[in-house]
């Protein structure tokens, strides 16, 4: 479903994602992960065609999205990590905004809009100010305006962020939901549980490159002790990596 083919993102002489190539394949949920400016947040912002790669092609359904970005945009639903939202309108008008966005008939958008708001516990603000919203019942918002038009490809980068327990447990069984429908997720988070809770396979990003990928079992099988901790196998993994790069600077 989302295909990412030796891709380098560069601003000058700065190289912020380094020749990585990944596959996500249809009905899955991807977790990227990585330390701060590792690179997670580019590369999202590639996939969603906001920039455009140096070099490299990133496919999504098969459209590629620098020649067929309103394609590829159309097939895909987004939660950012922090919402920015029309903070005039009330709940229902920004979802209604989004359902025309997006060109989802009238009457259909408004039987999605009363159920995810149902879902998402917001049915009782939805004519209310955007602005009044806290930072969560925000966070919540967006993830129903991400699946308005029930895309093919969900990208969310630190989903749980601002969110209180139940609306991180809404956020999971949505996910689950959403993988039943066919759904294909790639989720960049700091979230090393939720992670390990809903992710079919991982990847590492670390200074631009990626530096392990595969499923939990595989990525527990590179640590150096064996573990199923996933926190404990990710900074060993982390670790690995910075001392073989010091020891090259030494050489």
């Amino acid at each position: 479903m989302i295909e990412i083919d030796r891709v380098t993102k560069r601003y000058g002489n700065f190289v912020a994602v380094d020749n990585i190539s990944l596959s996500v394949p249809t009905g899955s949920v991807f977790a990227f992960l990585g330390t701060n400016g590792a690179g997670k947040t580019t590369t999202i912002r590639m996939i969603t065609g906001v920039i455009q790669a140096t070099s490299g092609t990133i496919t999504v359904d098969g459209h590629k999205v620098s020649t067929e970005s309103i394609n590829a945009k159309s097939i895909i639903g987004v939660i950012p990590d922090r919402p920015h939202l029309y903070g005039r309108l009330s709940g229902r008008e920004f979802l209604n905004f989004l359902g025309e966005l997006y060109k989802v008939d009238r009457s259909l958008a408004n039987k999605r809009i009363d159920s995810l708001l149902e879902m998402y516990d917001l049915f009782e603000w939805q004519h209310e100010l955007i602005d009044t919203y806290s930072h969560g019942m925000k966070q919540r918002l967006m993830m129903c305006g991400s699946q308005i038009h029930e895309p093919k490809v969900l990208i969310i980068d630190e989903p749980m962020v601002g969110l209180d327990p139940p609306g991180a447990k809404l956020f999971k069984d949505n996910i689950r939901e959403c993988v039943k429908r066919g759904q294909t997720i790639f989720m960049s988070t700091h979230s090393l549980p939720v992670a390990e809770e809903l992710a079919t396979s991982l990847a590492i990003i670390q200074r631009g490159k990626i530096i392990a990928h595969g499923s939990l079992e595989e990525l527990y099988s590179r640590a150096k002790k064996d573990s199923d901790d996933l926190e404990k196998v990710f900074l060993d993994i982390i670790s690995q990596k910075d001392l073989y790069q010091e020891g090259h600077k030494e050489d």
